[in-house]
């Protein structure tokens, strides 16, 4: 592995030198997209990954910049033991319904779901706050006071491995999450970002190439968590059709610059398939 990277970071820097006479080094940024772009066709990839867009630098948050709501979201990962799954799903469902129908609670269930491929034995919960961070606030200070749920909480230590949870916004050029019928699968796609790369990535990444078959729900950005972390979530009647529509995006001009522009921005990336628990708003 490490012999092919070094014969392909020679071949690069021959190829630059030769196209364009500039014996510098080509920029390291360009490697992350390095294999697609040699199997894309003669010169476009390699045009678009040496000519990649500098780092742009912010002048405001993040937060303030992309974002344009007050309201916080709250992704609860937990992780189960393999053979308590069912237990964690009726035990939690109970809960997760109780929370989200009580009026005085200032939070609301977003959407809840198990995962079918990628991780395995997992679980995943989305909370609105709609009056942000003094929300968080408040719904920790009532839960603590909440009989029955330290009583849930205990039973559900019982049935898990590990947990945890980001604080997240939405991206406001991302919009609301279309109306759909029950029946659909869901795919989170996680980004790890180079950290100072969150603009850049905002500016690059084309929803509009993604909007036709309205499988675009949202778009969050961590505040508190795995920072530069980006999450995606799409709604899919089912594979077949992720496969057909994610093939069509690469018919559409511009996605290629999209995907070049931002594959080299990030560190990791992951994606896991769900499937809506009974109780989620999000089916």
């Amino acid at each position: 592995m490490a012999l092919r990277t070094l014969r392909a970071s020679i071949g690069l820097r021959a190829l630059q030198r030769k196209c364009t006479g500039n014996e510098s080094p080509i920029n390291a940024r360009c490697f992350s997209g390095s294999s697609a772009a040699l199997v894309s066709g003669p010169g476009k990839w390699i045009d678009k990954l040496l000519h990649v867009k500098q780092v742009e630098p912010a002048t405001e948050a993040h937060s303030k910049a992309l974002s344009d709501k007050e309201v916080v979201y709250e992704m609860q990962v937990h992780n189960i033991k393999p053979d308590r799954m069912g237990d964690y799903i009726k035990l939690a469902e109970h809960h997760l319904t109780r929370v989200h129908e009580m009026e005085s609670y200032p939070c609301r269930l977003f959407g809840s779901w198990s995962t079918a491929f990628g991780q395995q034995d997992q679980a995943v919960h989305v909370w609105i706050y709609e009056d942000g961070y003094r929300s968080v606030k408040h719904m920790s200070e009532l839960l603590w006071k909440d009989k029955e749920y330290l009583e849930y909480k205990k039973k559900r230590g019982e049935m898990l491995v590990s947990r945890r949870n980001e604080l997240l916004l939405a991206f406001h050029f991302w919009g609301e999450p279309p109306d759909r019928d029950p029946g659909n699968l869901y795919e989170l796609r996680s980004y790890h970002l180079r950290p100072g790369t969150l603009i850049e990535w905002a500016n690059n990444w084309g929803i509009n190439h993604r909007r036709e078959q309205d499988e675009a729900v949202m778009g969050f950005f961590t505040q508190i968590g795995d920072l530069y972390s980006v999450h995606h979530l799409w709604a899919y009647k089912d594979l077949q059709t992720r496969k057909d529509i994610r093939e069509a995006a690469w018919r559409k001009p511009g996605w290629d610059e999209c995907v070049a522009y931002t594959v080299p921005l990030i560190r990791r990336m992951e994606s896991k398939i769900m499937i809506p628990l009974p109780c989620s708003p999000m089916q």
